[in-house]
């Protein structure tokens, strides 16, 4: 049976060059020299093209871990509130974002270059818990929850051995660091918000125990869960 799998391209900085590359051979153009990057032209461009929506785009960011897309998103940010498409720009703009959510929470944070790849970044799980809960009270709960994998069923979480539907979570992964966070429907109708992260040499041998957790999760854990209220969802 023949599959695709999605990969995240290994060289980000030459993927325009290759891109264009690719495009005008395909066109039947021949190729020669060396590309070099610049500043584009004030004359009007030959062609343009239209970002799709950006809950597609972020869709597509989170179900497959698009580490490419998640960069160029980050500096989006800074381009729009600034003009300044630049990682310190970007920086600015996630920091008061984050600030906003869940207040002196928010310290401690680093975010790097938005890729998802950089090991300067520091988020800690009670913080992104807090930050799940921020979302679901958000007006973009719903496009944020459908670009989540679905275990067992798409994306990352195609493979996972958590229960099949019952949890949509954001996987990540580097060497010696494994988790996910995200919200798990729990039997008694209850939604939880969930976070995991594991920091260790042999980070990848806890995925059983990932899946587990998701499992209790989704039998409502205990019973001092259950008693949380209905209204947002409990981190844990």
């Amino acid at each position: 049976m023949a599959s695709a799998r999605p990969i995240a391209y290994a060289e980000p900085r030459r993927y325009d060059e290759r891109m264009l590359a690719g495009l005008w051979r395909e066109m039947g153009g021949k190729f020669s020299g060396s590309v070099r990057d610049g500043i584009a032209p004030t004359t009007p461009p030959t062609f343009s093209s239209v970002s799709p929506a950006l809950s597609e785009v972020v869709r597509e960011i989170n179900k497959f871990s698009n580490n490419v897309m998640a960069q160029q998103l980050f500096l989006t940010l800074g381009w729009w509130r600034s003009g300044k498409g630049t990682p310190e720009a970007s920086r600015d703009v996630v920091k008061r974002w984050l600030t906003e959510r869940i207040g002196r929470q928010a310290e401690g944070a680093v975010i790097d270059n938005g890729s998802g790849l950089s090991r300067e970044t520091r988020l800690s799980a009670q913080q992104l818990g807090r930050l799940l809960q921020a979302a679901w009270a958000s007006t973009v709960m719903p496009e944020l929850v459908a670009s989540l994998p679905v275990s067992g069923s798409d994306g990352t979480m195609i493979r996972s051995k958590a229960p099949p539907g019952r949890a949509h979570l954001k996987t990540g992964s580097l060497r010696d660091v494994a988790g996910v966070a995200g919200y798990v429907l729990g039997s008694s109708g209850r939604r939880y918000a969930l976070v995991a992260i594991v920091n260790h040499p042999n980070a990848n041998a806890a995925r059983p125990a990932i899946d587990a957790l998701v499992q209790w999760v989704v039998q409502d854990g205990n019973a001092a869960i259950a008693e949380k209220p209905d209204d947002l969802p409990t981190d844990r």
